[in-house]
């Protein structure tokens, strides 16, 4: 999830000249694939892995979704690396929740200059879409590996929960990895199990993975870092994408 720099212009040209394609079609490719790296969101609430974690003494909040929302009452920074047919594009911005509704990121520079109004409107756009569901599947809760080291449980989201948009997600299986020596949540990967439709992309691999460390003194989960890998088609050619999204300096407001 690199994506860090779809919608921005260095890339789209790189791609057009490329691939040939007209750019109204790769305005609306990477606007789409800008969407997709806002539609994740984890969360976990069901019964099914309570033994477990009772077992290993693992706090059941931490199956809390609250636990794995970015804050919104904290200051912080993001530097987003994107590649994409060759083209690395860097985005670096900051997050304040006293910013104006909307204008809570600030684009701090794109490639280490500074942004274009294009290049802050679409990097918030992107920033402020709602997630795709918050409702996970019961019936889908399984342990997948317990070990010395380490518990992985698995999940999907419900289906029913699904906006009509993000419906690829429901083909998609999430894993969230516990380590048991500190008990906390590591990372949760999403992997999909079929080839996915995402509006006109046919993407044959959908890899995320979100890594997590706890704070304690705030006693909450933070983001450090997100890495999307994109394996797909599109007009008939193979786009390869990958975005590496690091976070950084949380600092309460």
């Amino acid at each position: 999830m690199t994506l860090a720099g779809l919608g921005f212009g260095a890339i789209a040209d790189h791609v057009k000249m490329r691939f040939g394609l007209k750019g109204s079609i790769m305005k609306a490719l990477f606007a789409l694939l800008l969407w997709v790296i806002s539609t994740l969101n984890v969360s976990a609430q069901k019964s099914t892995v309570l033994d477990a974690f009772s077992k290993h003494g693992i706090d059941a909040k931490i199956l809390n979704p609250d636990y794995l929302q970015q804050p919104d009452n904290y200051t912080y920074e993001l530097k987003q690396t994107t590649i994409a047919a060759g083209k690395e594009t860097v985005i670096d911005a900051k997050f304040d929740p006293s910013g104006a509704k909307g204008e809570e990121w600030t684009v701090t520079a794109v490639n280490g200059k500074n942004p274009s109004k294009s290049d802050i409107n679409s990097f918030r756009k992107s920033q402020n879409k709602e997630s795709a569901s918050n409702k996970t599947d019961d019936a889908s809760y399984k342990v997948e590996k317990e070990t010395s080291g380490s518990l992985v449980i698995s999940y999907k989201l419900d289906p029913a929960g699904i906006a009509k948009d993000a419906s690829f997600m429901k083909d998609c299986r999430f894993y969230m990895t516990i380590n048991l020596g500190t008990k906390e949540l590591e990372q949760v990967e999403a992997l999909n199990e079929k080839p996915l439709k995402i509006k006109i992309l046919n993407a044959e691999k959908f890899d995320l993975v979100q890594k997590y460390i706890m704070d304690d003194q705030a006693k909450r989960y933070f983001a450090t870092d997100q890495n999307l890998n994109i394996l797909a088609k599109f007009l008939g050619q193979q786009v390869n994408v990958q975005t590496i999204t690091e976070y950084s300096n949380y600092s309460k407001k």
